[in-house]
């Protein structure tokens, strides 16, 4: 019998709290607590209840009041419910308020994030970025969560460093803060040398970002041949992939995936996971995969961009890809236009479309050349062949007709050895 209940799911509540004095990105609706719900799913949860309140402002104690809890305590005790998980963000001691009053593990929205990333990070790096976001989460939390702990035994909100373990030694917790922030620096370090030699390659780079679950991996796969997984499941990837990519006949780039967004996405995740989401910053291009068959298409369109203002140069390029479309209602219409492209990359379906947008886009900072590279000047082949795209050499009697597209850069190269010939 106890084997039995212990590979059950964790029964959970989900509470939702709506208020005046919140921002409206702070409250919770009806759309936030379907998500909710579907994160706890991810997380190996089942939802046996809900329950929302409607305040002026937040309780300072315990958020929602104490007389809304012990209406949940009521349904709790009744359900056999060992797990509540709050849509909003509460601040460690409405936590371990909650948390006395209901006598059962009590987590937030964030809280179930990082337990889904902890449980879906596989490589060092994403190891790295998981635990330094549990660890800054959990720090100001400690108070008063060891004794639940010890009660209520392991679970959902548990995996990752532990809480047991953090609240017998702060000062350890600390140390161990500033150690992996160091070795972070150190996956910073190692991408810009990467990106160097991205540089160097003459390759561009195009960024594929998006909500959770929008079929980037599925997009990548599909234009570059990769076998990615790609599960429908919420932050199937955590860790980011470049893959290179033909777009046409004169053009290949490199294409690289990225963790995807969702709305409140815990702020210590975007900081820890500063390294990967650096990369933003240096793309060439950036391709926003939109779920087209989802009814919240347009509002994660807003979360995803909201993220991308603080982690995208305002000048780099932007394709909107809607994305799904063999799975959209009848009668829903999307605007076609030169940055906006309906595709299923499952099926297939408008990806030489895709790139000839892409293809549009990137040609602007590219170059087509045809030159008769004089003989005397026959070392400028390899400069061609390491940093552009040669697509065609032919030895003639005086010189060397060489067909090549290359950036600006490489471009000014040429002009400072050739100046007229060019």
């Amino acid at each position: 019998m106890d084997e039995i209940q212990k590979n059950q799911k964790p029964r959970a509540i989900l509470i939702g709290c709506t208020a005046d004095a919140l921002q409206k990105h702070q409250n919770s609706d009806e759309e936030s607590m379907r998500e909710l719900a579907e994160l706890l799913d991810t997380a190996g949860g089942e939802v046996i209840a809900e329950a929302t309140q409607n305040r002026t402002a937040p309780d300072v104690r315990t958020f929602i009041g104490e007389g809304k809890l012990q209406e949940i305590k009521d349904l709790i005790d009744n359900e056999n419910i060992g797990l509540a998980v709050f849509d909003n963000d509460l601040s460690p001691s409405q936590l371990q308020n909650v948390q006395e009053i209901l006598g059962i593990r009590v987590i937030d929205r964030a809280a179930l994030i990082l337990d889904i990333f902890a449980s879906r990070a596989k490589s060092a790096e994403g190891k790295l970025q998981v635990e330094l976001a549990q660890y800054s989460y959990l720090l100001p939390r400690l108070m008063g969560m060891g004794t639940a702990l010890s009660r209520l035994g392991g679970g959902i909100g548990t995996r990752g460093p532990g809480e047991t373990k953090l609240e017998s030694d702060r000062r350890h917790i600390r140390a161990r803060i500033t150690k992996l922030k160091e070795e972070l620096k150190d996956v910073q370090r190692t991408r810009a040398t990467e990106r160097r030699k991205r540089e160097k390659s003459s390759l561009q780079v195009a960024a594929l970002v998006g909500y959770t679950n929008a079929g980037k991996s599925t997009l990548l796969n599909t234009l570059t041949g990769a076998n990615i997984a790609a599960n429908n499941r919420l932050f199937d990837t955590l860790d980011p992939t470049t893959r290179s990519c033909t777009v046409s006949d004169t053009m290949e780039i490199l294409l690289t995936d990225t963790v995807g967004f969702i709305r409140r996405l815990p702020h210590h995740l975007i900081s820890a996971f500063k390294a990967t989401l650096d990369e933003l910053q240096y793309a060439d291009l950036v391709m926003v995969v939109l779920d087209a068959s989802s009814d919240q298409c347009e509002a994660q369109k807003e979360v995803v961009e909201s993220l991308m203002d603080d982690l995208c140069s305002p000048d780099t390029p932007r394709i909107y890809v809607y994305n799904k479309i063999d799975k959209t209602a009848p009668g829903i219409a999307i605007h076609v236009a030169s940055n906006i492209v309906t595709i299923s990359a499952r099926e297939k379906i408008g990806i030489d479309r895709l790139k000839e947008a892409i293809t549009k886009a990137l040609g602007k900072n590219l170059r087509t050349l045809e030159l008769k590279l004089p003989y005397a000047k026959a070392s400028l082949l390899e400069l061609l062949h390491r940093e552009a795209s040669v697509h065609a050499v032919e030895y003639e009697q005086e010189y060397i007709a060489v067909k090549a597209t290359c950036n600006e850069k490489t471009f000014g190269m040429l002009t400072k050895e050739l100046g007229e010939l060019l």
